[in-house]
């Protein structure tokens, strides 16, 4: 039954695979998390690969912790559910000992190919006028990124907030030449001020534009081990 599931897999020796050899095992059980699962990210998967430690066992239940998984470590035998219908329908997760763990990001297992999440995410960004980009993930942070900044309940509320103008004395402002006739240099001071106001916003959406294109493609990851920052 193991060689029909694992060659169901794509596993690279389900004929010669033995569950009773420790090794063997443990082998599975990282090629599993790797390949199909992927219920971990990648650096969180450092104590299930570490195969030949005697810890290894505590990983291995955690992980089972962590999945939700019905079956203690322990149990290795296979489980036929239509086999044994009334002993496995009542089967509870075993009770997490997690102490307030964040949740895993969504995105880990997310299927970057699949073409379902492409057209998807590619509709998102029509809509919301953000630029293509070749990688789909990519795209996706930046819906994200702007959903949270401009549509969440917040930003919306803040956005919706009258905005009371302050007044200004036209006389503290000088314009610079002379029209010749004191309405129209009036007139030319208030514009002047409106373009002001104007570039100050422009520069304020460009520093916006900056910070969310650095979340985008900056995101370093710093390792103190090393001193240095990167990838």
């Amino acid at each position: 039954m193991f060689r029909r599931k694992l060659t169901a897999l794509d596993y690279h020796n389900p004929g010669g695979f033995d569950s009773t050899d420790e090794s063997q095992f443990r082998n599975c059980i990282v090629w599993l998390e790797d390949q199909k699962i992927r219920h971990y990210k990648i650096e969180e998967r450092g104590n299930l690969r570490n195969i030949p430690s005697s810890e290894w066992p505590k990983a291995y239940q955690k992980y089972l912790q962590d999945l939700n998984c019905p079956f203690a470590g322990e149990e290795r035998q296979e489980y036929e559910y239509g086999d044994n219908v009334e002993k496995y329908k009542n089967v509870q997760p075993l009770a997490s000992n997690s102490n307030g763990d964040k949740p895993a990001d969504p995105l880990v297992n997310l299927d970057s190919n699949s073409p379902d999440f492409k057209a998807g995410v590619t509709a998102l960004a029509n809509i919301l006028k953000i630029q293509r980009h070749d990688d789909y993930l990519v795209m996706l942070k930046a819906i994200r990124i702007l959903i949270q900044e401009r549509l969440s309940p917040e930003a919306i509320a803040k956005a919706s907030q009258n905005k009371e103008g302050i007044p200004v004395s036209l006389d503290k402002h000088m314009l610079g030449f002379d029209t010749g006739d004191a309405t129209l240099n009036e007139a030319a001071q208030i514009l002047r001020l409106l373009h002001i106001e104007e570039l100050r916003e422009l520069q304020t959406k460009i520093n916006e534009a900056i910070v969310a294109v650095q979340a985008i493609i900056a995101d370093p990851k710093t390792d103190h081990r090393l001193g240095k920052v990167g990838r």
